[in-house]
């Protein structure tokens, strides 16, 4: 069984009313889904699905941390990451996928959410991530502020950049 068989939900053997799942995922999670921006971390995924006449309401609550570079020094760091998202399903023809609308095919029946579920976690990462102040690599700021002050014209004998840039 690979590791994200219990991913994917037999929407057809769900009863009516609320079903809840909870994931508790590792690295092994986002090593097996191959993702490209994250490959560590700790997140409790809950996945409530209520069924109601053959149309699946999924409410995904993320909570925990995962580890990302710091945009500064590259380092590594954790990131907290807390999001709520919601998607609907139904059975149809076919698989498709329209905005917030999962149309599964009705003689499947089953819905793979680990993707879904990485997505969410990726879409809660805020577009920069740095270090708090004082907890970059010392090395690699000292670096980074011998090459601005030489790209800026601020250092001994470089050439002066246009302001305009």
């Amino acid at each position: 069984m690979s590791k994200l068989e219990q991913f994917k939900l037999d929407l057809r053997g769900m009863a009516e009313g609320d079903t809840v799942i909870r994931y508790d995922l590792d690295d092994g999670f986002f090593e097996a889904v191959d993702a490209p921006a994250v490959r560590h971390g700790h997140v409790l995924e809950t996945v409530t699905v209520h069924r109601n006449d053959g149309v699946f309401s999924l409410d995904f609550h993320t909570e925990g941390s995962v580890t990302v570079p710091c945009d500064r020094c590259l380092d590594d760091m954790d990131q907290p990451v807390e999001s709520d998202y919601h998607l609907v399903a139904k059975f149809g023809e076919d698989y498709s996928e329209d905005d917030d609308l999962i149309t599964v095919a009705e003689n499947e029946g089953m819905l793979d959410v680990s993707w879904f579920i990485y997505q969410f976690i990726e879409l809660a990462i805020p577009l920069r991530h740095v270090h708090a102040p004082g907890k970059c690599n010392p090395a690699m700021m000292k670096a980074l502020e011998e090459h601005s002050a030489a790209r800026s014209g601020d250092g001994d004998g470089g050439e002066q950049v246009d302001d305009r840039w």
